[in-house]
């Protein structure tokens, strides 16, 4: 079986002596030394000014939120994982979709300018797949208007943009240290942000409010991380530069093999340095992803529609058209990436993927036989490819 993912894990003998100095401490959680560790070394790996490690990015999403006291209308993208939106809706907000670029599937500039209304505090960006957004062209909106700007950088670990670290830009940035992600603590997060002022306000948020043993800051909860979470990040950042190098090959060689299939990449910004975080193919039209899924699925290879559904169509918001997004989120999947995939796994999918096209010419809909007939050479070809690799 190839999955669209694994979590990449270090060596058990280096997370172990983590985790035999926490049973010798016996300091769990409540800021521990490891986290304290972690937090400064990924500071320095990022070149990041601060940053505070959180519970989960979802989490993060909702500090940022909370910690900028936006109220009334957030302006966001309906092309992103559920939590983008949910964390606005969570922190009593309402989401305002503005549609997405058909090039990028970032949010569209030009929307979001026409989105804004009086009641309008702030634009939550999603960088989608590692690819920054038209952050220069945001910024200038949100400078023009008096806006706030929080970017959902949940897959944006490694990527620069314009020399510095992606997680610079914006009021606050939000992460994700998923397990899912190319560099993890299992479950984890982290906001940054350039205002000490701002570093401050969620310092205590995260964290009942605290100033001291016995003196509260003001309202806060419990959205700390743990020893055993930041083992994993300290262990996980010393194989980061060999994770992304990893990906980029693997990246690299998809492009090469599937140059002439009937789909499209991502256009990726120019001032970008990219993370390759996911690998997501935009299908021509939605019979080809369908089809292509399917027969991926007959060799035990599984890849997602990610993204799918549009957030503007979830139970719990106000059900809007998005032309753009509504058409991509039909016809896009990512095919499997992570550390430990091989060329010969990767070869097969795109070998897979390439007949699958080439056994699909326009037919009839009456011919009610020819899926039949296809799917059986499908996989007399699976079986082929299978001993030969």
């Amino acid at each position: 079986m190839i999955p669209v993912t694994k979590p990449f894990l270090p060596k058990k003998e280096e997370f172990k002596a983590y985790i035999d100095s926490i049973w010798e401490r016996q300091w769990l959680t409540n800021n521990g030394p490891l986290l304290n560790d972690f937090e400064l070394k990924l500071k320095e790996y990022l070149n990041v000014k601060h940053l505070l490690f959180v519970c989960n990015g979802t989490f993060a999403l909702q500090l940022a939120i909370r910690a900028l006291q936006l109220k009334g209308e957030i302006i966001t993208t309906p092309f992103s994982y559920v939590a983008t939106t949910s964390s606005i809706v969570w922190e009593g907000c309402q989401p305002v979709y503005a549609d997405i670029d058909p090039e990028t599937f970032n949010i569209d500039p030009e929307k979001i300018e026409a989105a804004i209304t009086p009641r309008t505090s702030a634009i939550l960006a999603t960088h989608v797949y590692g690819n920054p957004c038209d952050i220069d062209a945001i910024q200038q909106i949100a400078d023009r208007h008096g806006l706030k700007i929080i970017y959902d950088a949940a897959h944006c670990f490694g990527t620069r943009y314009k020399g510095k670290s992606v997680y610079e830009y914006g009021d606050i940035s939000a992460t994700s240290f998923h397990a899912t992600k190319l560099f993890h603590t299992i479950e984890g997060g982290a906001v940054f942000t350039k205002d000490p002022d701002l570093l401050k306000k969620m310092l205590y948020l995260r964290n009942f409010g605290h100033n001291g043993p016995d003196a509260f800051a003001g309202l806060g909860v419990n959205g700390k991380n743990c020893e055993f979470h930041a083992a994993m990040g300290l262990c996980n950042l010393t194989y980061v530069d060999e994770i992304l190098e990893r990906r980029k090959l693997l990246s690299e060689h998809y492009y090469e093999r599937l140059v002439d299939i009937k789909a499209k990449f991502p256009k990726l910004n120019r001032d970008k340095d990219y993370n390759y975080a996911y690998f997501p193919l935009l299908f021509d039209t939605e019979t080809l992803r369908q089809q292509a899924m399917e027969k991926l699925e007959l060799a035990k290879i599984y890849c997602r529609r990610y993204f799918s559904p549009s957030l503007a169509t979830l139970p719990y918001v106000k059900r809007v058209k998005m032309p753009v997004c509504d058409e991509i989120v039909k016809r896009i999947v990512c095919l499997p990436l992570y550390h430990s995939l091989t060329f010969p796994d990767l070869d097969m999918i795109c070998r897979i993927l390439i007949r699958t096209q080439n056994y699909a010419p326009d037919v009839p809909a009456e011919n009610e036989n020819f899926g039949l007939v296809v799917a059986g050479k499908i996989e007399k070809e699976i079986n082929h490819i299978r001993t030969t690799n």
